[in-house]
């Protein structure tokens, strides 16, 4: 049954939501996302991939910087007379009047089997963690961070190389079918178990520096799950060096310590061999190409 919905998103991860819910039919009111922000080396302005998209399909689309204390907003937002709304990434906290206003509620669409991963990065979390699995939560809001009723999941195994692009697409997929589902069906809502509850901070640039102190698995895991944002990176000399792919490796030395001509790098256990790098302001190379151009001599300590 086609409902009267609002969808409320900003990432490429909502994008496939998006057109999901307007393939299935569905009334979409008016779509809330991010607004337009300068962005890249020139900065210029440019809308989020949910505001392209909604574009693209001649949908409203309404940008509020905020919406905790905009009663305009909240007085438009109850003016669309909403079955319900479905929030994925948006990216602002909805107060009670938002929540309040669809006939059924709003349904998040969270990126983790709740209640592991409450927060704003559970991809990139679960794979820092090592975790065997990860997934996707339809739940139904409320005031919490990510703490309402759940009313379908759907779990995902996680390949031991696995990176948080493949993941953060393979769970934007399985949200946009959970949720047509959820909409369909209504299932019972069930309270989230009171044990086993985790964090996901929202990560910042500096949360990208390799520390070669660490063990070589927690920085394989840091590398898989920081890449594209925010990235993973350390300093060769003065030159900021990013990371874009590595692989585990046997050899020891002081932490930081180039070990061979391949870019093997000590860590406070094992070595971490660099396979994919870029210097500031140059293209991405594989490290053999890198290295042809810059090499960098065994015993080179990198911080």
């Amino acid at each position: 049954m086609a409902m009267r919905l609002a969808f409320m998103g900003s990432p490429e991860f909502s994008v496939p939501v998006l057109h999901a819910l307007h393939d299935a039919g569905h009334d979409i009111a008016a779509v809330y996302c991010q607004p337009p922000r300068p962005a890249g080396r020139g900065q210029e302005v440019r809308c989020c991939p949910v505001h392209v998209a909604a574009e693209s399909l001649g949908l409203a689309v309404r940008t509020p910087a905020k919406l905790r204390r905009d009663t305009l907003e909240h007085e438009a937002f109850a003016a669309l007379n909403l079955d319900a709304a479905v929030v994925a990434a948006y990216g602002l906290i909805l107060p009670p009047a938002i929540l309040d206003a669809p006939r059924l509620g709003c349904l998040n669409i969270h990126a983790s089997l709740l209640p592991r991963w409450r927060g704003a990065a559970p991809i990139q979390a679960a794979i820092l963690a090592g975790d065997a699995e990860s997934g996707v939560t339809i739940m139904q809001m409320d005031a919490g961070l990510d703490t309402g009723p759940m009313l379908l999941r759907e779990v995902v195994p996680l390949d031991p190389r696995c990176t948080a692009s493949w993941l953060h697409d393979r769970l934007s997929e399985i949200g946009a079918r959970l949720v047509l589902r959820a909409l369909n069906e209504w299932p019972d809502p069930i309270t989230q178990p009171e044990t086993g509850i985790t964090y996901a901070a929202k990560l910042t640039r500096e949360d990208g520096r390799l520390d070669w102190h660490k063990d070589a698995t927690s920085l394989d895991r840091q590398v898989r799950a920081l890449n594209p944002w925010p990235g993973t990176f350390c300093l060769l000399g003065p030159d900021i060096l990013k990371v874009l792919a590595a692989e585990p490796a046997f050899g020891h030395a002081p932490p930081g310590t180039v070990l061979d001509g391949a870019l093997t790098v000590a860590c406070g256990d094992r070595s971490l061999r660099l396979t994919r790098v870029q210097r500031a302001g140059r293209g991405a190379q594989a490290t053999d190409a890198f290295l042809r151009g810059h090499p960098v001599p065994i015993g080179t300590i990198l911080s």
